[in-house]
């Protein structure tokens, strides 16, 4: 097969088994001996880092749920294929009876373009803070007093929190690993 003839697919899965249904996908592949038809399935993610009781976690989170890419030739019984693996719903821009849509050259170079994007920015963190909000101290100095954050530096990861020491409020420039929300 001519990669040429190869063109980019959505493939509309179960939100939740994304990763689940790539692996099936890619079972078939072998099975069926068709990877002359279908060069790569794609689960489209990004990397977050979530700070929990004070702990960074590293997840990959899917970034289009319920969708997966796929680049193939689908031609003859390859789309009934795909159909019947189990958690795919279908194709997306799938006419009732019709042929799958492949996405324009421009959908796919921004998807792709995304997605290494995403796997390059590995220090998105998820802000877990807002301004205003009621903290403890929980390392430092000042672990056990409580504050109310004034500003947050993203960049910098740092938040700044006003404490009320000896009854005057003071400024304290904590990361987001020193405090931690009251409940």
């Amino acid at each position: 097969m001519a990669d040429s003839v190869k063109k980019w697919y959505v493939v509309r899965a179960i939100g939740g088994q994304e990763n689940k249904v790539k692996n099936y996908i890619e079972n078939e592949i072998t099975r069926l001996n068709i990877g002359d038809y279908i060069d790569q399935v794609l689960v489209p993610t990004e990397k977050v880092i979530q700070v929990r009781d004070g702990k960074k976690i590293n997840k990959e989170r899917v970034y289009f749920p319920g969708y997966i890419m796929i680049q193939a030739n689908l031609s003859g019984e390859i789309p009934h294929i795909v159909k019947a693996v189990p958690g795919v719903i279908g194709f997306l821009g799938e006419v009732k009876g019709g042929d799958p849509v492949p996405l324009r050259r421009s959908e796919v170079n921004r998807m792709l373009g995304k997605v290494d994007e995403l796997a390059i920015q590995n220090e998105n963190v998820a802000i877990p803070y807002m301004v205003g909000e009621t903290v403890k101290v929980v390392d430092g100095p000042f672990n056990g007093f409580d504050g109310s954050i004034e500003k947050i530096n993203e960049e910098k990861r740092k938040l700044e929190v006003m404490v009320k020491i000896f009854g005057r409020k003071t400024p304290l420039e904590l990361s987001y690993m020193q405090v931690e929300k009251i409940s």
